[in-house]
């Protein structure tokens, strides 16, 4: 399972929904409040976020995709934020005023637990015509839809959206809500929790039964699909002609769960957007939301999180590797904050100076890329009885060290062109190089980074090793 960026970024997803603004008041509390049995929070910031269909279109864009969002909203300051916040992430915006306000969250958070949640919203019955006019001239610029009900007005609407969307072959997944599924008949996939999928079909006492209620709402309504997300018990698919899929939960620790829902049906839009298998797309959604649940709010993850994640858990995120796969791991540790370090050499006969020296390159930054000659190279620098070790060989025993976190392999005599691919953030050499006579040096500090000369433990080369075990053969 690999998530290809290529795909993802041009995977071009249409949400449709309820639109909310959410609001997070953050604050200290030490005392209880003399006028009633409330404790008192002293404010000291206030942040604002996507909410509702918002988050999800959010979520989408973060992971990759191009987005489009379509809802109602009021004539008012939280629209004006709502707009800003999703067109500064660059998600093009279709709204439908109404004299209606914005539907606004407040949460007030004190020693990162939250107190307390101020809805102002008022449930409205809103001519949405040209909502839907905007929405199906955009269709033709769609892979998925992603329809996010929150009951609050969405629904009036969601029959025309799934028919119009159909009758272009578009994918249609639905985040559902309330007790009438009629109403999203015919949609490619619903994503209910199991609280709502239980409110419909009734307590399910194992996962056999689970599934064979989840096949009668699927062939009830036409869904292609029904995933239900099942909070610590993971997630179960169920589709018509194959056996029901049950995975377990990827969460190590639950810090919140607020908008675990929004990041699912994202992620699934997206992974089926760039051609993933349905149960692929489920696993990756399964793992987006672990990583949600981990953060405070309705927080949207990236790409490089998803991505380095995904990695871990297939046990291919550090280690050898090649330059296509490198360079992508590398723009996600950059995006985490990480510093590069990069050295290169043959590395033929490793001895105490290379691990002396590997450490102390190490110590410069948060990673370190050890690029090694092929054994082609190897032998026109240093002649035909060379490399002793194949590179195969050598890349093995250089990416057991601890000091090493990448080894990748390239075919010239010098390593310019790769570490000019690779801009690493400080570029090491052993030995008495000169820093502006390292190769790829004008580049670093063209960039921004460092360049450093690191000597190797003196009477320590592989030459020398080699010529005393050559000297040793002949007595």
């Amino acid at each position: 399972m690999n998530l290809n960026l290529k795909n993802l970024e041009s995977s071009r997803i249409l949400v449709i929904g309820d639109l909310m603004l959410d609001r997070y008041c953050h604050g200290d509390t030490a005392r209880i409040s003399p006028e009633a049995p409330v404790p008192i929070v002293k404010i000291k910031r206030i942040t604002e976020c996507p909410g509702g269909a918002s988050n999800v279109a959010l979520n989408a864009k973060a992971i990759g995709g191009q987005v489009s969002i379509f809802g109602v909203v009021g004539k008012d300051e939280a629209a004006a934020q709502l707009k800003k916040l999703l067109q500064d992430a660059k998600i093009a915006c279709y709204f439908q005023k109404t004299n209606y306000p914005t539907i606004t969250k407040m949460r007030v958070i004190a020693q990162n637990q939250q107190l307390i949640r101020l809805d102002q919203e008022k449930n409205s019955i809103v001519n949405m015509t040209k909502l839907i006019k905007t929405y199906q001239k955009q269709l033709s610029n769609t892979d998925v839809v992603i329809i996010s009900d929150y009951g609050k007005g969405i629904a009036q609407i969601v029959g025309d959206i799934i028919k119009m969307a159909k009758a272009k072959k578009i994918p249609v997944l639905v985040d559902p809500k309330g007790t009438d599924f009629s109403i999203y008949h015919g949609a490619t996939l619903i994503t209910p929790n199991l609280a709502e999928f239980e409110a419909i079909v009734g307590t399910c006492k194992n996962e056999d039964e689970l599934a064979q209620k989840g096949l009668a709402l699927l062939h009830a309504h036409d869904f292609s699909a029904v995933l239900v997300t099942r909070g610590a018990k993971g997630m179960s698919l169920i589709r018509a002609g194959k056996k029901a899929l049950h995975i377990p939960t990827s969460v190590q620790e639950v810090y919140d769960v607020t908008g675990a829902g929004d990041t699912v049906i994202a992620t699934l839009g997206v992974a089926l957007a760039a051609e993933e298998d349905l149960a692929d797309a489920m696993q990756i959604a399964n793992i987006a939301a672990g990583i949600t649940v981990r953060k405070l709010g309705a927080a949207a993850i990236s790409a490089p999180e998803l991505r380095r994640t995904l990695q871990k858990n297939r046990g291919s995120w550090l280690g050898i590797t090649n330059e296509k796969r490198l360079l992508q791991d590398v723009a996600d540790a950059k995006a985490h904050g990480e510093k590069i370090v990069m050295t290169n050499g043959c590395f033929d006969v490793l001895h105490a100076g290379h691990i002396a020296y590997l450490e102390q390159a190490k110590s410069l930054g948060t990673r370190l890329i050890v690029a090694v000659n092929d054994d082609a190279s190897v032998k026109r620098l240093k002649g035909p009885e060379r490399p002793i070790n194949n590179l195969e060989q050598r890349m093995a025993v250089l990416a057991g060290l601890q000091a090493t976190d990448w080894v990748v392999p390239f075919t010239e005599d010098t390593p310019k062109r790769i570490i000019t691919a690779i801009t690493p953030d400080v570029l090491v050499k052993g030995g008495d190089w000169k820093t502006h006579d390292i190769v790829g040096a004008d580049h670093v500090i063209k960039h921004g980074g460092e360049v450093k000369s690191l000597a190797y433990i003196e009477n320590h080369s592989s030459s020398a090793i080699i010529n005393r075990i050559k000297q040793g053969i002949k007595k």
